[in-house]
């Protein structure tokens, strides 16, 4: 069982960077990390909306870039991350969310932890702690594709691993038929996954060659999972 969610707010955890595909098990793993040490989330997607939203300067910039249908370049999506990582709550930690997506980010991100938030006292808290999921492609797939969801209570189910107790009708909201969402379709997510695998390796593969990428087994058990990233994350900084 996964330990108990109490606080520990008094532990550094340093920079955490999730691996993994859709459905692998990042957002579930996340908000455990989250709810423990107390750090928060970071997310590139959520900084570029608050941006904009806020009219910062990055904000503006990237507004103009999107207007042309183009994609916001590796210049804006960082100097976002390096002002996010610069306030005060993320002084103990934080777990980056779709960042780095590309080896040159990684890279980046070293460059910016060892110049400007490097702590002399600890210094392996200067690199990431980067953890991959790794779940089998025929269980992502199984994962992905059997999720449903009640749209009068909310329930989320999966057919394949979590059915409810009638084919494709609610538990809780009886008489409900659930739905999928148009994202979880076989012919949708096929393409994303593919798309993750080439987007994300070369990171990965930097992370392997610097020898800092540790390895989750994400077809276990939720709270199984749950447990190793917690003992990996403690014995990080012991």
């Amino acid at each position: 069982m996964a330990k108990p969610m109490t606080q520990e707010t008094s532990r550094a955890v340093g920079a955490v960077v999730l691996l993994g595909p859709p459905g692998a098990g990042k957002g579930t793993q996340a908000k455990r990390i989250m709810e423990r040490y107390g750090i928060p989330q970071v997310s590139t997607g959520d900084l570029l909306r608050e941006n904009v939203a806020q009219g910062t300067d990055l904000g503006i910039a990237a507004k103009a870039v999107m207007a042309r249908g183009e994609l916001v370049s590796d210049d804006l999506v960082c100097n976002m991350v390096r002002e996010r990582l610069l306030l005060p709550d993320c002084k103990r930690g934080y777990i980056l969310d779709g960042f780095p997506r590309t080896a040159a980010q990684a890279g980046w991100l070293d460059a910016l932890l060892e110049r400007e938030l490097f702590d002399n006292s600890r210094p392996t808290r200067a690199w990431p702690i980067v953890i991959q999921l790794e779940v089998d492609y025929n269980q992502l797939l199984l994962r992905i594709t059997g999720r449903r969801s009640c749209p009068t209570c909310g329930r989320i189910y999966n057919v394949h691993f979590q059915p409810p107790r009638f084919d494709e009708i609610c538990d809780e909201a009886h008489g409900t038929k659930l739905v999928a969402r148009n994202d979880d379709r076989l012919e949708v997510i096929q393409p994303r996954l593919t798309a993750f695998q080439e987007q994300t390796r070369p990171v990965a593969e930097y992370y392997r060659r610097t020898g800092r990428l540790i390895s989750v087994n994400g077809d276990r058990p939720v709270d199984e999972v749950t447990d190793q990233i917690f003992r990996i994350l403690e014995d990080h900084h012991a």
